[in-house]
C-alpha cells in the first residue's frame, strides 16, 4: 500500500489489482475508488487506473468457515471451541492449540461471498481474483516477539514476511469448497476469472455450420441451436455456474495440458499470462518458453506479478514484453498490440 502513490506516474494504463486475503480486500477497494478520477479511454469505455480484483487466495481458504454444511452442536459449543474445531478439521496433520490460537478467527464463506458480491456490483469491470488450489504450500509459524518488533511497517500485513514456514496445509477439499463457491459467483455475475464439466459448448458439426451459413448467415452465427433445432440466445439472463474467462496466471505447467484448456466445448475463454519474475528465470524457464510459442495468439497474456507499483512494476512489464514478443516472432510493436488487445478481450469479453 505504501507504493500506490506511485501509479498515477506509471507508464501501465492500467493496473489490474489483485485482493487475496482478508486484510487486503478493503484496501484493494479503496485503492480502486481513490484512484477512480484518474480515468482513461479503454475499449471504448472509461477505466480507472485501478482495475480491481476481489478474490480469497487459497494460501488463506483456511480463514473461512464453509457454512453452506451444517454442522452438528454448533450452537452449544463456545467461540473458541468453534474456532478450534475448525481449524483441525481443515488444517493436516491435526494443529495444536498452541498454533490454533494465534490464527485469526474465521470467517463465513456466506459472508465472504455477499461482501465479494457486493463489492463487484460496485465495480462492474472488475473481478473475481486472485483464487485457486495449491497442495504444496503450508501455513508459516506464528510470530516471535522480535519478529514482530522488526517487521517491515511498509508491508500490507497478514503475510509470511519471512517467518519459517509450518509442517500444516489446507485440506485439499476445503479449498476446492472456497474456489467453487467463489466461481459460482464469478458464473453469477459473468465476470473473468475451471469448472465447466456439464455445461460443454455444442461444437456443431461441418454440416452444420455450412446449413447455418446458408440459412441465416451472421444473425445464426451469432445464436446457438439445440439438439432439437431450436434456436436460443448465445447470452442467457439466467445465471451461469462458470465465468466467461478465465486467467492461468504466471501458468508454470507443461505444453501438454494446453490442449483440454482450448478446447472449442469449453464454455470459459482461458487466457494465460506470463511473468518474468515467475516463469522465466530459474529451471523451468525453457519449459515455459514451449508453452509460450504454443499457444494461439490470442490467448497470451504479461503481468509483473510484483507487490509494489512504481518503476520497477513498468520495467518488469516492459521485460516479459519483449521477452514473449522474442519467443513468439513478433515485432515489439505487433506484439504490444496484440498483448494489449488480449488484455482488453480478457478483461471487457
Amino acid at each position: 500500500m505504501s507504493s500506490i502513490a506511485e501509479i498515477p506516474r506509471m507508464k501501465a494504463t492500467t493496473l489490474t489489482v489483485m485482493a487475496t486475503r482478508g486484510e487486503d480486500q478493503e484496501l484493494v477497494y479503496q485503492t480502486a475508488s481513490t484512484l477512480s478520477g484518474l480515468n482513461t479511454a479503454i475499449h471504448g469505455s472509461t477505466a480507472g487506473r485501478v482495475l480491481p480484483c476481489f478474490g480469497w487466495h487459497p494460501w488463506f481458504s483456511h480463514q473461512i468457515v464453509d457454512d453452506s454444511v451444517a454442522s452438528s452442536n454448533t450452537e452449544a459449543a463456545s467461540k473458541t471451541e468453534q474456532k478450534m474445531a475448525h481449524y483441525r478439521k481443515v488444517l493436516t496433520p491435526c494443529p495444536d492449540s498452541v498454533f490454533v490460537s494465534a490464527l485469526p478467527d474465521p470467517k463465513p464463506l456466506s459472508q465472504l461471498i455477499s461482501e465479494t458480491r457486493s463489492r463487484l456490483n460496485e465495480y462492474p469491470n472488475a473481478l473475481v481474483g486472485e483464487i485457486g488450489l495449491d497442495r504444496a504450500f503450508r501455513l508459516p509459524n506464528s510470530w516471535k516477539s522480535q519478529e514482530i518488533k522488526n517487521r517491515d511497517t511498509s508491508m500490507t500485513p497478514g503475510s509470511r514476511e519471512g517467518r519459517a514456514l509450518s509442517p500444516y496445509k489446507v485440506q485439499p477439499e476445503h479449498q476446492k469448497a472456497i474456489l467453487k463457491a467463489q466461481l459460482l459467483l464469478a458464473g453469477e455475475l459473468q465476470r473473468p476469472v475451471s469448472m465447466w464439466s456439464g455445461h460443454e459448448k455444442k461444437v456443431p458439426s461441418r454440416r452444420e455450420r455450412q446449413r447455418r451459413r446458408s440459412v441465416a448467415g451472421a444473425h445464426a452465427e451469432s445464436e446457438g441451436e439445440d439438439e432439437g433445432g431450436n434456436t436460443t440466445p448465445a447470452s442467457s439472463a439466467l445465471p451461469l455456474p462458470f465465468p466467461p474467462r478465465i486467467c492461468m496466471h504466471s501458468y508454470s505447467g507443461p505444453a501438454e495440458p494446453l490442449r483440454q484448456f482450448l478446447r472449442p466445448s469449453n464454455p470459459s475463454d482461458v487466457y494465460f499470462s506470463f511473468s518474468t519474475v515467475i516463469n522465466l528465470n530459474g529451471p523451468s524457464a525453457q519449459k515455459v518458453k514451449e508453452v509460450i510459442k504454443s499457444l494461439p495468439d490470442d490467448r497470451v497474456l504479461i503481468e509483473s506479478d510484483l507487490h509494489t507499483a512504481g518503476p520497477e512494476m513498468d520495467d518488469l512489464l516492459e521485460q516479459v514484453a519483449r521477452q514473449v514478443c522474442e519467443l513468439r516472432g513478433w515485432t515489439l510493436h505487433q506484439g504490444v498490440q496484440q498483448l494489449a488487445e488480449n488484455w482488453k478481450r480478457f478483461v471487457y469479453g
